[in-house]
């Protein structure tokens, strides 16, 4: 499709979500839009060789490993080819009925190592490397109604979290598959997974939350594990007070042991000691959908505002922001380059230890790799 008749397709996807979106109360922030920043990066995308044959399907996951060069990935196992006309594409996007192994290991020049995971996972969400090179994934819903009806073997699928070793095998699994609700039995729309240094476990869970219409009646949590998995403590609930989430879609630890979350729906990070006790809130760096801390610099995607009224966050330009862990300066913004189009973008983002970000992309069903320039 040429380029024009293909931004007008997406132009009209945008509106019409735009429309939907308006039809939801979405939170506003009330700080002055952190846009106008430098961007010090060169992106080359689309990045990483898939295997001959293999398409991307939707995609928000991406971590480096301890090696500080490769790349893990989660994609939602390909694109669907059976979307109905006139709806996003990406939003039909899973790994329901699917034999494609989602987890995928790329060296540093985007060559492929290897990939695990195949016929495990629904709604593979993000991706977490721990301090001892295991990957986690967490899996954030069970198939829906659609799904069960095309693929009926699907149903004791999603709501966990799984732990790999750095070749597929399984360690541990956190909920039980294809059943949302509390732990220490079950989860409930896990996002997100972060270990701490003595291995605990901290979850996010509730991806319905920043719809104010479903919202009050979803889960949205933080749920903490020791190490072996035995169930600790959850804290938080649906809201938009300290301590209250709107879709906690990501979580991150930074080197003091503090807990920041992506409170996407409240346009907000928040911060917490590992007890789950209040400590700030951060709205300069807009409606986060991803986090990543390196080098006490803390990077953040916004994949969803968008410049022009009726759609979420107002005035906020979409993109990565870049700042400091110490007092929360916004010192960098990598543009998104459809960000006045309306597609979802980069959700997912990782750093390695050259400073190159990698944004796992939404919409464009793209992995980009955005080069520090000296």
């Amino acid at each position: 499709m040429p380029m024009a008749n293909r931004l007008s397709l997406l132009t009209l996807m945008a509106l019409a979500a735009a429309m939907q979106w308006g039809r939801t109360a979405y939170g506003q922030s009330d700080v002055q839009p952190t846009n106008d920043v430098p961007n010090p990066y060169r992106t080359t995308a689309p990045w990483g060789k898939l295997p001959e044959g293999m398409t991307w399907g939707a995609l928000n996951a991406v971590a480096i490993d301890n090696d500080g060069e490769s790349v893990w990935v989660v994609n939602r196992c390909g694109a669907n080819p059976n979307v109905p006309p006139g709806t996003l594409p990406f939003l039909y996007d899973s790994c329901a009925g699917s034999t494609v192994a989602p987890v995928m290991k790329f060296d540093s020049s985007g060559n492929f190592i290897r990939s695990f995971g195949a016929g495990m996972f629904i709604f593979p969400h993000k991706i977490h490397v721990d301090q001892d090179g295991n990957i986690w994934v967490a899996d954030a819903r069970s198939a829906n109604e659609r799904e069960h009806k095309s693929n009926p073997d699907e149903k004791a699928k999603g709501n966990i979290v799984v732990k790999f070793n750095p070749y597929g095998k399984v360690l541990m699994t956190l909920g039980t598959a294809g059943v949302a609700g509390n732990p220490p039995d079950a989860l409930s729309e896990p996002t997100s997974v972060v270990t701490a240094p003595n291995g605990d476990i901290f979850i996010a869970e509730g991806h319905s939350g920043q719809n104010d219409d479903a919202g009050p009646h979803s889960v949205a949590r933080i749920s903490r594990f020791t190490k072996d998995g035995k169930f600790i403590k959850s804290f938080g609930k649906w809201g938009a007070g300290p301590g209250e989430f709107k879709t906690p879609h990501d979580i991150a630890m930074d080197a003091q042991g503090r807990l920041l979350v992506a409170d996407r729906g409240n346009m907000r990070i928040q911060i917490f000691d590992q007890d789950g006790t209040f400590i700030a809130e951060w709205k300069q760096f807009s409606r986060p959908s991803g986090l990543y801390i390196r080098d006490d610099m803390l990077y953040v995607s916004d994949s969803e505002s968008n410049g022009f009224p009726g759609a979420a966050h107002p005035r906020w330009k979409r993109g990565i922001r870049i700042g400091t862990l110490k007092d929360g300066d916004v010192l960098y913004r990598i543009p998104d380059p459809l960000e006045m189009i309306g597609t979802s973008a980069a959700e997912g983002l990782a750093v390695d230890a050259r400073g190159n970000v990698y944004g796992a992309e939404v919409g464009p069903r793209q992995l980009v790799k955005h080069i520090r320039q000296e």
